[in-house]
């Protein structure tokens, strides 16, 4: 058993549709999971129709059409006949979403994304499976909700392995090509949750933990494993071999190509991980595995934006210690704050973090009733694994520097 990911790069449209057939094609589909996200911005969109379900009603009925639309010209574009058996089960789903919208009672954001947002999914899947068994590859649709088991944590669930495990094991048989959805599963009652954005790479792993899969491909819109962002540096190296530990190091530090948590459930079973090109399926791409050393040995740099910097400080000059940092992280936790970086001296404590359910107001307010507080909102942080004296001289040059921090492999810098 194999298991493919494919994400909304590579589904953008109904030509990137066809060409995961001709990925398929020419690599083999038998005894193979294929695991997709939504389709181009799908996922965006469907954040945006949450935002307004909560600030503009009216408008989150427009915004939602207007994400039907885009899937119906793909589906046009797909299949010959205008009543398709998928454009039906595509518009019963988005109906399904306009129920949902105008009967939810719950008052919770994170509930309401996780129940709308997953529509994305639930459509690319079943215009895919739909597509290949039109064009003669036999093909079955799974629905991850009945597989993925976890709490009610919306917008970032823990999964429950064991139930997990046994429900993929009953559900997904060999042989077939089974198309499913990432990034989403379901609680004990049901209702959708999500697994954290860009979570569909965590979710092919799933599937190859509970399925002894023999390997993952994840299929990006890059060669590979990249030394850099290519959106963000002008000079990127592809990475041809990177070890699981140096793998979880780079996603850790928010390396994009690889989701955080893929790579723990890959390294417990030595399930190799290939990140390949959707769009030269042949090359080598990077392979991700035990006890391989990086090749070529250079800097890797990440870059996260959007992040907060907040400097602590006590007032009467008594040190900080195990008891207030004890109590920052216990606020840090309590408000879902997601935390990049930790330095502190004898009286003051420095923390990063990622502000993703919007609680930095409320959170500065618990903070201050016992600390000076210095607050610097949307600062970047580079981190530099396996850094060199000049790795950070033009980064250096064109932004302001606010906070430094280096071991013996990794620099990071704090900029505005």
């Amino acid at each position: 058993m194999r298991v493919f990911k494919f994400g909304g790069a590579s589904v953008k449209d109904a030509e990137g549709v066809k060409n995961v057939v001709k990925v398929l094609t020419e690599t083999g589909h038998e005894n193979t999971v294929v695991v997709v996200s939504a389709m181009g911005k799908t996922t965006n969109a469907l954040e945006g129709v949450v935002e307004a379900y909560f600030t503009q009603p009216e408008s989150s009925k427009t915004a939602l059409q207007d994400v039907e639309v885009f899937h119906q010209h793909i589906i046009d574009e797909l299949f010959e006949a205008p009543n398709s058996p998928v454009s039906k089960r595509v518009k019963n789903l988005f109906e399904q979403c306009h129920t949902f919208l105008a009967n939810n009672r719950s008052p919770h954001e994170a509930f309401v994304y996780d129940q709308v947002v997953s529509f994305g999914e639930l459509v690319s899947t079943s215009i895919i499976c739909a597509y290949l068994n039109h064009i003669g590859i036999a093909a079955e649709w799974i629905d991850a909700r009945s597989c993925i088991k976890t709490d009610n944590f919306y917008r970032s669930a823990h999964l429950d392995w064991k139930r997990t495990q046994l429900a993929i094991q009953n559900q997904v048989q060999w042989r077939t090509l089974k198309i499913t959805q990432g990034f989403i599963g379901s609680d004990d009652n049901n209702f959708t949750t999500t697994l954290g954005r860009e979570g569909s790479d965590y979710s092919a792993a799933i599937f190859a933990y509970c399925l002894g899969a023999t390997d993952v491909t994840i299929w990006k819109d890059v060669p590979g494993v990249l030394n850099a962002d290519p959106r963000v540096f002008d000079k990127t190296q592809l990475l041809h071999h990177i070890s699981y530990q140096e793998a979880i190091e780079l996603a850790f530090y928010g390396a994009s190509v690889i989701h955080p948590k893929t790579l723990q459930p890959l390294q417990r079973k030595e399930i190799p991980l290939f990140v390949k090109s959707f769009l030269n399926p042949t090359e080598n791409g990077t392979q991700v595995g035990k006890g391989v050393r990086m090749r070529p040995e250079i800097p890797c740099y990440i870059v996260k934006k959007g992040l907060s910097l907040l400097r602590l400080s006590t007032r009467d000059f008594s040190f900080v210690v195990e008891d207030n940092i004890s109590d920052i992280f216990k606020l840090l936790h309590e408000h879902k704050m997601s935390v990049d970086l930790i330095q502190n001296s004898a009286i003051s404590f420095s923390v990063c973090i990622n502000d993703k359910y919007h609680n930095v107001e409320t959170l500065l307010h618990n903070l201050r009733a016992r600390f000076d507080v210095q607050y610097t909102p949307n600062v970047t942080l580079y981190t530099i694994r396996h850094f060199e004296d000049d790795s950070a001289t033009s980064l250096l040059k064109s932004n302001e520097l606010i906070l430094e921090q280096r071991t013996e492999t990794t620099l990071q810098l704090v900029m505005k």
